[in-house]
């Protein structure tokens, strides 16, 4: 009896599976942490081993993108189909540093496997993750005969993802011809738990700034001017207070101008997650719950705007005490956007509203850090049905949605490219990103290969007029 093709898929990867992870280990041992510039030859040297394996993998086109800091890979193979959709996959290739007397158990660029789990710094974010890509390709032909894929197939994986991505949105700007896509499909990211599956529909975005109140030119006597000077100390206190309401809703006029609510189906979607608030609270050192009356927790992390006090100071820190009147002081804001919210707006509502909070005789400075934008696609769209069924032929199992709490360039993508942004990852919790002794569990990152090899066949069959 013939296979059925996802099992010649499950087939194909399992003959090819010790290959693959030989590759993927050689890959992680190369030590691309983008933030210590005594790493720049490795984080080159990454892009040009991940260039030259995506063209041995088959990719027709396989290149290394500079940029002003790390470089950036991007490979093509089209479809030959006219009518076949354009998908992008983004990843990144570059790594948090890490060193064995941060805690780790092994050397973080030796990779080794414990049980059915690989330790390395990189494993899960994202070396790991781009690369199931590259099986789940071989494996999509090999199942369907085929000689391209399905679907015109991208990947962008740049170099600075782990150093705040500085230099990817002028790439992007400046490639934009060819990154051209229907959609993007991002590979930087995770699921709910290993009994799970989950697919992410969303990411907040982020606007920050810095407000500093200037009062008397220099600290003065409280006892000869306190009472009759404005103090900025005082001004910033006022300030924050005046953040929320008692609801804790920002209370910023203008400030949720265009947010896109939740819709009931969403909210429904959200609570048949298996989520556990006292494991939350634990995890986040926490000891109780708080946000924007008329939510929940998740709703609040994944689908509502926010505005928090990252440091606040000013006067006198040392001990003892010390009379003055503070010169100035100072308060770091950052604003958590979802979908619907302009970090532009954002920027201008919060420096209407902190004029007027600021007393006459404060002199008030904003300055406001780039922003990211918040990013959402349709629960309808096709592309994201495409990755549901995908995913759920894979895992066995229903696929349930998340969205993202933080923020990431996937937006900078959906806004240059005009693309919706899907997000594929096997990731879980406990891999640990960015701490000692991060890992992948290879079953997932395999269901992670099979997801792949299905994604581009379901994403032309359904999608084959792409708007």
């Amino acid at each position: 009896m013939s296979e059925t093709p996802d099992s010649a898929v499950r087939t194909y990867i399992e003959h090819h599976r010790a290959a693959f992870l030989d590759d993927l280990v050689e890959w992680l041992r190369i030590p691309s942490v983008s933030a210590q510039p005594d790493h720049a030859s490795d984080v080159r040297r990454s892009a040009d081993w991940l260039a030259a394996k995506l063209g041995e993998t088959g990719f027709e086109t396989a290149e290394v993108w500079p940029t002003p800091g790390a470089p950036a890979v991007f490979a093509e193979w089209p479809s030959g189909d006219p009518e076949a959709p354009t998908v992008l996959v983004y990843g990144h290739h570059d790594v948090q540093p890490a060193a064995r007397e941060d805690g780790w158990n092994s050397d973080p660029f030796e990779p080794v496997v414990r049980g059915n789990r690989l330790y390395a710094r990189g494993a899960a974010d994202d070396k790991g993750q781009v690369f199931f890509h590259t099986l789940g390709v071989r494996a999509h032909l090999a199942a369907t005969g085929r000689t391209a894929p399905a679907v015109n197939l991208k990947l962008l994986i740049e170099g600075e993802e782990e150093s705040g991505s500085p230099h990817f949105r002028a790439l992007v700007e400046e490639r934009a011809e060819r990154l051209g896509a229907d959609a993007v499909i991002v590979s930087d990211t995770g699921m709910w738990s290993e009994d799970t599956p989950t697919v992410c529909t969303g990411m907040r975005g982020l606007a920050e700034c810095e407000i500093r109140l200037h009062g008397p030119d220099q600290d003065i006597h409280s006892g000869s001017f306190g009472g009759a000077v404005p103090n900025p100390a005082t001004a910033v206190a006022r300030l924050v207070a005046a953040l929320h309401d008692e609801h804790a809703r920002v209370a910023i006029p203008g400030f949720y101008d265009g947010v896109t609510e939740l819709t009931d189906q969403e909210r429904d979607l959200f609570a048949e997650l298996p989520f556990d608030e006292s494991q939350w609270l634990r995890t986040a050192k926490s000891y109780a719950a708080h946000g924007e009356v008329g939510h929940t927790t998740l709703e609040r992390v994944w689908a509502r705007p926010t505005a928090e006090v990252n440091g606040i100071g000013g006067g006198y820190q040392g001990p003892g005490s010390k009379t003055i009147i503070p010169s100035s002081a100072m308060v770091k804001l950052s604003f958590r956007l979802v979908a619907g919210q302009d970090p532009d707006h954002v920027e201008k509502a919060v420096r209407a509203w902190a004029a007027e909070q600021v007393p006459a005789g404060i002199r008030c400075e904003i300055t406001f850090s780039g922003a990211t934008r918040p990013c959402l696609t349709p629960l309808d769209h096709p592309a994201l049905q495409s990755v549901v069924r995908a995913m759920g032929r894979a895992f066995g199992k229903p696929v349930r949605f998340t969205r993202e709490g933080g923020s990431g360039p996937a937006a900078d993508l959906q806004e240059v490219l005009g693309a919706p942004v899907l997000f594929l990852g096997i990731s879980v919790p406990s891999d640990g990103w960015h701490a000692p002794d991060e890992k992948v569990e290879l079953d997932l990152l395999l269901k992670g290969v099979e997801t792949s090899a299905l994604l581009w066949g379901d994403m032309a069959e359904h999608w084959r007029h792409a708007p």
